[in-house]
């Protein structure tokens, strides 16, 4: 047999993973195509730097400095009006205008909005608009966003806003609710947002790695009233518990991804050590104390939303259930040879069961790198080219979703047993709930 040789020249095998009966989306021109048909039409082949390959090269070298991405923000602090989870969260909206006054307290090219500004903002135009969630700890200023954002902004005529997570990117928390990987609450009430500040534009979504799972969570909760045309996520964990397990059992695993997440997530904590407190069932100190994301998820997550175990914690807050009562188009773009969202996460038959999602598998690519010889990152431009595609060729407005469905039938059905994807266990009683 004559051994695989297609990664000494950088091409990484490119798999799809979707529904036999695959939405059919009407163009403007009338035809129609599957949303199968239109990802495989609009993904590029998977070419990468020959030198790095396996995944755990192609994420390490995301430490290293390449090409930037300039993209310029100004930022809002919304207050949550969700009474449940208060507090203020930073959104950044891709500003084509650098300040000539830069603001340190903030990352680089991002300033506030002026009450003034802010107050001007809104549209009846039409541009599509991308809503972005980033991955752990991160935030708008995170370069692998940045390749995405930069050429949708600059050459192809989108706007775009990034959702920063509670106490990222350099905003301050403001009670003791931080974020969890089920925190949905705030990119819902953006969006709410949008649609009435800008009535006419089409609202699409992107989340990279734990924003991943977030996003697709939220997709699931909204269902067939989701507000979104369309999305993409790159490089989610899926299923949080076999992603974790799947670290925890090597030493690299452990004594680097783990450690390195585990280690940023406390610094995270100490920039909010005073409010974070305020929960009286949070111990500071057990937090200072850990070395691993898992022992962090256990001694802070836990306690701040009730959960007994950072296992129930995972399989409650995992997104695998979440893609089946999604019911808009979703391309997912994961790396088989990713270190930190392994393979065996990927739910490949909930892909199969649910038309409205397709996956883009290749064998290489690490975590959110997929780097090329230049530099560039070829998940940005499978990412943008679907997304740009749909904005200005597919008429969704002709494609209305249908009602979810479950996984064993309708509950009308009669009695007999039935599997709801969205039925969390983590809930508020009604006693408590505002």
């Amino acid at each position: 047999m004559i051994p695989d040789l297609s990664w000494v020249l950088g091409h990484s095998k490119t798999s799809f993973h979707h529904s036999n009966d695959a939405i059919k989306l009407k163009t403007n021109s009338g035809d129609s195509v599957s949303l199968a048909d239109l990802v495989k039409e609009t993904t590029p082949p998977c070419q990468l730097n020959p030198l790095l390959f396996n995944g755990h090269l192609q994420t390490f070298y995301t430490v290293v400095k390449s090409s930037d991405v300039p993209v310029v923000y100004k930022r809002k602090l919304f207050e949550s009006e969700n009474p449940n989870y208060p507090g203020t969260f930073a959104v950044d909206f891709v500003h084509r205008i650098p300040s000539e006054d830069p603001d340190t307290s903030l990352p680089p090219r991002t300033t506030y909005f002026t009450d003034q500004e802010f107050g001007e903002v809104g549209s009846d135009d039409s541009k599509p608009l991308l809503v972005t969630l980033h991955g752990l700890s991160g935030g708008s200023h995170e370069i692998y966003l940045r390749h995405v954002l930069g050429p949708l902004t600059s050459e192809l005529g989108w706007e775009a806003c990034v959702v920063n997570s509670r106490g990222c990117a350099m905003s301050k928390i403001t009670t003791s609710i931080m974020y969890n990987a089920r925190a949905t609450w705030d990119v819902r009430q953006v969006v709410n947002w949008l649609r009435k500040k800008f009535p006419n534009r089409p609202l699409y979504g992107i989340g990279f790695s734990l924003g991943a799972n977030i996003l697709t969570n939220y997709l699931g909760e909204e269902g067939e009233n989701c507000q979104l045309k369309a999305a993409v996520v790159c490089s989610n964990p899926w299923n949080l518990e076999v992603a974790s397990w799947g670290l925890r059992k090597s030493w690299l695993g452990l004594e680097v991804y783990q450690r390195f997440m585990g280690n940023n997530m406390k610094k995270l904590f100490e920039r909010h050590a005073d409010q974070i407190s305020k929960n009286p069932d949070i111990d500071p100190e057990k937090i200072r104390k850990i070395k691993y994301l898992y022992e962090f998820d256990r001694a802070l997550q836990c306690p701040a939303w009730g959960y007994p175990t950072e296992a129930a914690y995972y399989r409650d807050a995992s997104s695998c259930d979440s893609l089946l009562a999604i019911r808009i188009p979703l391309l997912a773009i994961n790396a088989e040879d990713d270190p930190i969202s392994v393979q065996d996460a990927i739910p490949y038959g909930e892909f199969g069961l649910n038309p409205y999602t397709v996956l883009c598998a290749t064998a290489m690519g690490g975590h959110l790198s997929w780097f090329q010889s230049n530099g560039e990152r070829w998940f940005a431009k499978a990412a943008v080219a679907f997304l740009d595609k749909i904005a200005k060729d597919i008429d969704l407005d002709a494609n209305k979703p249908a009602p979810s469905q479950n996984g064993n039938g309708d509950a009308s059905e009669g009695k007999r047993p039935v599997y709801e994807p969205m039925r969390r266990k983590w809930h508020i009683p009604k006693e408590h709930a505002a």
